[in-house]
């Protein structure tokens, strides 16, 4: 049975409908759709168009041009007669001739000039019917180079779209010429692909940093717990205060998750900015990082003075003091002491941490604080280490004011020196 819905081709009404896609057409539509279909690729091309608009256009303006000047002429023939500056005076008589008189000679007159006439007008339209042809044909032509020319551009801002993959956006259209409208939309391309393929690396950046930043308070959490499960004699104080530590890792390692979280919505973390004493932080880092150093047979000691006021955010420049301090224990030998202090010069705040490891030389130091750059490239690949934890110190202290400091320990190892603007007990207080 015949789908009521859908009429048929020759139905008992006569109609003759066809549907595509759900639409249903007439004939003449669907003899249209068939017609566009059968049609080559480039007729429907902006470029065609423009050709077709452009030809158009000019043999229109031709065509009206052509017409006006016919006008004109045609008038002018007919409103200004020969005849009329011509005066018979006198007539002979010729033997074997006819005798006119003035008024059939005016007559004459009118016939040869009108024959005349309608010989000029008769070419004036053929010639002017065959240059609007040839300007027809040679303006498509034109057109079609030149649109071609002008729209190069478009296709090679198509052929660069095309080509980008999604994780490599180095592509550039890099079009030269002069600073039209097609410069102005290529160059637009290209800084919209360069803001694309910024914040794709400040993505790749960020899940490197996510990850790094993760793994320092699991770290922590780990060691404290294997210490603890490791020592049978454990009595409750000492179990109480390796959940302490286990807490307040925990705790920072939730603050960090809920931060990377605001990163990724925001494009920048929100820090809590807030008056706080870093003698605080200092004793919390050290206390943090005591069983980890006491596993590879390091000792870390803390002295700081009190009331190092500083206004920034606590748990970011807990991160930094921790990163040091990570890098410290896995680079000092056993044996060795890690040192963290803190003190006050003038108006700025320092903090320092210094080991006794194998050192960073001159050269290097000009490049511990860069991105991914690791001084024991293999040993670092097989720690699976990203290289961050300097850069992310480095920017946490730029965050504040501040501004950070690497030389050689008088043991031979590193000292890295926060050095933080310093707020007043008066300022705190406010």
């Amino acid at each position: 049975m015949a789908d009521p819905l859908v009429p048929n081709p020759a139905g008992p009404e006569g109609r003759s409908d066809w549907r595509s896609d759900g639409i249903t057409l007439s004939r003449p539509s669907r003899r249209l759709v068939q017609l566009a279909d059968a049609l080559p690729d480039w007729v429907g091309s902006v470029r065609f168009r423009l050709t077709a608009l452009y030809s158009l256009v000019l043999f229109g303006l031709a065509a009206f041009m052509v017409a006006g000047i016919y006008a004109v002429i045609a008038s002018r023939l007919h409103e200004e007669k020969v005849y009329v500056n011509r005066k018979v005076t006198t007539i002979e008589e010729v033997p074997g001739g006819i005798r006119l008189t003035p008024t059939q000679i005016r007559a004459e007159y009118r016939s040869v000039e009108a024959l005349a006439n309608d010989r000029a007008l008769s070419l004036l339209r053929t010639y002017s019917t065959s240059a609007l042809v040839l300007l027809f044909l040679a303006s498509l032509g034109v057109g079609w180079a030149v649109a071609g020319r002008v729209l190069a551009p478009i296709g090679r801002i198509t052929a660069v779209a095309r080509d980008i993959q999604a994780t490599d956006l180095s592509r550039r259209i890099a079009l030269r010429g002069p600073p039209d409208e097609l410069k102005e939309l290529a160059d637009t391309f290209d800084a919209m692909l360069a803001r694309l393929d910024d914040a794709f690396e400040g993505q790749q950046r960020f899940i490197q940093e996510t990850s790094h930043e993760l793994r320092n308070p699991l770290a922590v959490i780990r060691t404290n717990l294997d210490v603890a499960l490791a020592d049978p004699d454990a009595d409750a104080d000492e179990l109480r205060h390796t959940a302490e530590l286990v807490q307040r890792s925990t705790a920072r390692m939730s603050r960090l998750i809920d931060d990377l979280l605001e990163y990724a919505r925001r494009g920048a973390p929100a820090h809590e900015v807030g008056p706080l004493d870093l003698a605080e932080v200092i004793d919390e880092a050290a206390e943090e990082f005591r069983a980890p150093a006491q596993v590879r047979d390091l000792t870390i000691t803390a002295t700081a003075r009190p009331d190092l006021l500083v206004e920034g955010d606590r748990i970011a420049l807990r991160r930094a003091v921790a990163n040091l301090l990570t890098n410290a224990v896995r680079l000092a030998p056993a044996g060795t002491t890690i040192s963290v202090g803190g003190g006050r010069v003038e108006d700025q705040v320092w903090v320092s941490v210094t080991d006794e490891g194998p050192g960073i030389s001159e050269e290097d130091r000009h490049h511990v604080f860069q991105r991914f750059w690791r001084g024991d490239g293999a040993s670092a690949r097989e720690d699976g280490r990203s290289g961050l934890g300097l850069a992310i110190v480095e920017q946490i202290v730029h965050d504040h004011d501040g501004h950070i400091v690497v030389e050689p320990s008088a043991a031979g190892g590193t000292v890295f020196t926060l050095w933080l603007p310093a707020t007043s007990a008066g300022d705190a207080r406010s």
